[in-house]
């Protein structure tokens, strides 16, 4: 199991010690523009606490953190205009899910088919 590193990409980036192409923030979210896009549009939802993936969000935060992250991944899809051809939404959790960065995050991908679930 991974634990948190405040050391981590967007722990920095949430302290401002890393810059980002900023999409949308709140009190409780940040979203920002991938750096390495693997699709046309590909952006990063981040919740601002510190939680290692979403089963450690979703037994340490509150509620109102808890919706205002769904909230802002449908907000930030529009704002992309994601949402008028589809798009997905991909969340790595833990070493065999593929995850990388020890601070949840979600993927959007979107502005062109974005083909298999797993290949």
């Amino acid at each position: 199991k991974m634990s948190y590193d405040k050391n981590n990409i967007f722990a920095k980036i949430l302290r401002g010690e890393i810059p980002c192409n900023k999409i949308y923030e709140n009190d409780h979210v940040l979203a920002f523009h991938d750096i390495n896009p693997q699709k046309k549009i590909h952006a990063l939802v981040i919740p601002k606490g510190e939680y290692i993936d979403l089963d450690d969000f979703n037994k340490k935060a509150s509620d109102k953190e808890i919706v205002e992250l769904n909230k802002a991944i449908s907000h930030v899809s529009n704002i992309l205009k994601a949402s008028e051809k589809g798009y997905r939404i991909l969340s790595n959790i833990g070493l065999d899910g593929g995850q990388e960065v020890p601070h949840l995050h979600y993927h959007i991908f979107a502005g062109e088919k974005v083909g298999k679930m797993v290949t």
